[in-house]
């Protein structure tokens, strides 16, 4: 998983772009498909928002968050990809044993 940070009206330091490393890394372990992750950290006045696009097999998944700390913000948009990728996780497996079911409905009435 490559992870690439960028800062809007402002300079990504070190520990900014450890933490954001640290915090992907957990949501990683959810979901082992990730290809790419492009997060963008941002200040406007007093706000701060972080927001990240996550580019996993079949699709893109897209949260921001807003916070008055930059650390604030960052664990809100962690906890919202992760559950956006949770939900993305059980849609596939729900297919597939949907897709099952039919099959054997299909075979058991053609057996009769």
């Amino acid at each position: 998983m490559q992870i690439n940070v960028t800062g809007q009206h402002m300079d990504v330091t070190e520990s900014l772009s450890s933490y954001v490393n640290s915090k992907f890394e957990k949501l990683e372990r959810h979901f082992d498909n990730v290809i790419d992750v492009h997060v963008i950290l941002s200040v406007e006045k007093v706000r701060q928002k972080a927001e990240a696009t996550i580019y996993i097999s079949g699709n893109n998944v897209f949260a921001d968050a807003t916070h008055d700390d930059m650390y604030a913000a960052i664990d809100d948009l962690t906890n919202k990809l992760d559950r956006q990728i949770k939900k993305h996780k059980e849609k596939l497996k729900q297919h597939h044993k949907e897709e099952g079911r039919q099959r054997k409905h299909v075979i058991e009435e053609v057996e009769e």
